[in-house]
């Protein structure tokens, strides 16, 4: 009997069942399944493929007796406990690398657009409206832009920079002596107080819970764009609305969300949401800044080729 790998990815590119066929695997597909149909047949599995939605915790882990790996598709692994599945013995793999251009890409055309009120304008035609001087736009060139994380997305991004006359800062925790030509290496609060753009590029952990709140916003002395691409509930929402309302913050090109769909009603309430979303000066897409035809491909690419390299070794 062949052992069996589940599925739960709702959309992935077929390179990957493809690849796990050909490596001996009998494919599952169950797409985002709950939490109690997951503890149910966990036990059938030696491998997972997850995205962001699939909740692989203590409880579900504790009853993998088969599972050896886990497969993300994407970067972020706060869905998955991955102390515990080591402790167990089971690999951990993912593609960061797959979408990181994407991310960037989206990052930079959200900044332009929240810029330049490219969105706005774009409703007012539509609807008969001719307004110049109101949607009169900043230029990018000239400015400060401080990356906070930079890791693949944040440098990504910082890439795309490269084609516009700026400044470019970044911090990052977890790395040293990471200045470029066109990249200098600062401290938070360097950054915080001289950037006129501020682009969030960091993982979710426990430690980065609403790691932009009111006292970093205090600091932000340029008020300026933010732009949020990274993970929900880096950001305090009801503190950013707050600073947006009052200018400290410019203006917010966002792409994800402490809810998601923020319908859900759960950490931040439909009132938060629905105010925030009225202001012309935000700027909102549904989490698909890594979301491209092209991503689709590589993500499934990298991981698959991370699995056969994996299974090759043993």
């Amino acid at each position: 009997m062949k052992p069996k790998v589940l599925i739960t990815a709702k959309e992935v590119h077929e390179i990957i069942e493809v690849g796990l066929k050909n490596l001996g695997y009998e494919v599952i597909h169950l797409p985002e399944p709950t939490e109690n149909e997951l503890l149910e047949i966990i036990a059938e599995y030696e491998g997972i493929i997850v995205t962001t939605y699939t909740q692989l915790n203590q409880k579900v882990l504790n009853l993998a007796e088969q599972l050896k790996f886990i497969g993300r598709v994407g970067s972020g692994l706060e869905n998955i406990d991955v102390e515990f599945a080591k402790q167990k013995g089971i690999v951990v793999l993912s593609s960061p690398e797959g979408n990181a251009n994407a991310v960037g890409e989206h990052a930079l055309g959200l900044l332009l657009n929240v810029m330049n009120k490219i969105s706005q304008a774009n409703k007012e035609v539509k609807n008969g409206i001719w307004q110049r001087e109101e949607n009169r736009g900043e230029e990018l060139d000239g400015k400060t832009v401080g990356i906070i994380g930079l890791g693949h997305t944040g440098s990504a991004f910082a890439r795309k920079l490269r084609g516009f006359d700026v400044k470019v800062l970044a911090y990052d925790k977890f790395k040293t002596n990471y200045a470029t030509d066109w990249i200098q290496e600062v401290e938070l609060d360097e950054l915080l107080e001289k950037s006129d753009v501020i682009s969030l590029h960091i993982p979710f952990l426990k430690e980065n819970y609403h790691f932009i709140d009111q006292e970093k916003i205090s600091k932000m002395s340029q008020n300026p764009y933010l732009i949020h691409t990274c993970r929900g509930e880096v950001i305090d929402t009801i503190s950013v609305l707050d600073a947006l309302k009052s200018n400290s913050i410019k203006g917010l090109g966002i792409d994800v969300y402490e809810d998601e769909p923020w319908t859900k009603d759960k950490q931040v309430s439909l009132e938060i949401y629905q105010e925030l979303f009225s202001l012309d000066q935000v700027l909102a897409t549904p989490h698909i800044g890594g979301w491209t035809i092209e991503s689709k491909i590589k993500l499934a690419q990298i991981l698959m080729e991370k699995i056969a390299t994996w299974k090759n070794s043993l």
